[in-house]
Order: structure tokens, then C-alpha cells, then sequence
């Protein structure tokens, strides 16, 4: 197995990562993941740079899944953003992610393999779960004051921030953790503005079932 986080550095695709994350590459086959929200027709150059990511991940002897965000492309992540997202219209965010999912398709190896690559679709740990549900199962989990001292978050508080927006490092957060215990994945992957978020996930994993869980972003291109 290749060296994954010594590959990055090489490649000047590193920008930050949790403590423990290299030796605990390097003990074995790990599993992990980046999540792509459905809101344009098509993937970016940037999206590309995380598909790059994860076929760097796999080729070093791990396992890649790619998150399709049916779910959190329905919120809008405030990442990077100045103002609140027009929302899209379900069938809309449908259309993309199925176009995404044949895009991803074409750079990871989903063939029969110990670490062949997999998509999941998040709205699958959402679609059953009712707002009562989520409020107690999820959104007890972090504070305000947890939320409001992520960048994302603090740089939308002078100009607004709905609470959909802003419940979605609680969305992610969850994601990371329903792919942990049924995926057995303790890495999420992404750019260096997604490390809120990121590391509110491994936040849950600690807290909600004492497990312990890695990040890893990359430069925003």
C-alpha cells in the first residue's frame, strides 16, 4: 500500500488533518468519503479535484465512497457563500445527481475488488426520519455555541443565515456518522473550506457512539 497522506504532500493536495490520520492509513485498508451536493447540472473543476482525491485514495489500497447529497442538496451548504442559496426543486436536484453519479462513475473503479468504490445516497438516512426525530437524535448532539464558532457559520451571522442553512453542519455531520456505522468509514475527505463541517462529523462520532473518526482537506482549487 502506497503512503496516502505522503502522496498528498507531494502533490501539494494537502491542506490540513487531524492528528493520528497517517499511521492510521498505513495500519491497513481504510474506508472513506466525499460528498457531492447535486446543485449544478454538472460537476466543476473543483469537483473534479475531490474525484482526484478519492481515485489517489483508492489507488494507495483504500476504499472510496462518493456521498451523493439527495438530502443536503435540498438545505445548502453556507460554505463560501455570502448569502442565502436559491433553493432548487426536487426533480431538479434529481436530474444532477443522477448526471454526477455517471460522471463519477468514469474515474473510480466500481468493479468487483476489496476496495472498489461505492455511491451512497444521503437522503437515504434522512427519508424515513421525522423532524421530531432529527431534532432529538441529531440536533442534540452540538451546541449553538459549537455551530457558531465554525467559519462558515461566523462568516454568514452580520448578513444572515437561515436556519436551514445552518442546520446543515448538523446534516453532515450526521452523514459521517451514519456512513461510520454502516460503512465502517473514519475519513471524510474534502476541501479545506468543507473543515467545519468535517470535523463537526468526527465530533459525532466521538459523542455518539465513543468511536474515533479523521479528517483530511485538501486547497480550495
Amino acid at each position: 500500500m502506497k503512503n496516502f497522506i505522503e502522496e498528498l504532500r507531494w502533490r501539494g493536495m494537502l491542506h490540513d488533518s487531524t492528528p493520528g490520520v497517517e499511521e492510521h492509513l498505513n495500519e491497513k485498508m481504510r474506508t472513506g468519503y466525499i460528498g457531492f451536493d447535486p446543485t449544478a447540472p454538472s460537476m466543476t473543476i473543483g469537483n473534479y479535484v475531490q474525484l482526484m482525491l478519492l481515485s489517489i485514495f483508492q489507488r494507495c489500497g483504500h476504499q472510496p465512497i462518493v456521498l451523493m447529497g439527495g438530502a443536503t442538496g435540498r438545505v445548502g451548504d453556507p460554505s463560501g457563500k455570502d448569502k442565502e442559496r436559491e433553493l432548487m426543486t426536487y426533480e431538479k436536484l434529481d436530474h444532477n445527481l443522477k448526471f454526477q453519479q455517471k460522471q463519477a462513475e468514469k474515474f473510480l473503479n466500481f468493479e468487483d475488488s476489496p476496495n472498489k468504490a461505492l455511491i451512497v445516497n444521503n437522503l437515504d438516512f434522512y427519508k424515513q426520519m421525522n423532524v421530531l426525530d432529527f431534532l432529538r437524535n441529531v440536533g442534540k448532539t452540538l451546541t449553538v455555541n459549537y455551530m457558531m464558532s465554525k467559519e462558515s457559520v461566523k462568516k454568514r451571522i452580520e448578513t444572515g443565515i437561515s436556519f436551514t442553512e445552518f442546520s446543515y453542519q448538523l446534516l453532515q455531520a450526521y452523514d459521517f456518522q451514519c456512513l461510520y456505522e454502516n460503512n465502517g468509514v473514519t475519513i471524510q475527505m474534502g476541501g479545506s473550506d468543507q473543515w467545519g463541517n468535517i470535523t463537526s462529523g468526527t465530533e459525532f462520532i466521538r459523542r455518539n457512539t465513543s468511536g474515533k473518526a479523521y479528517a483530511v482537506t485538501t486547497p480550495l482549487l
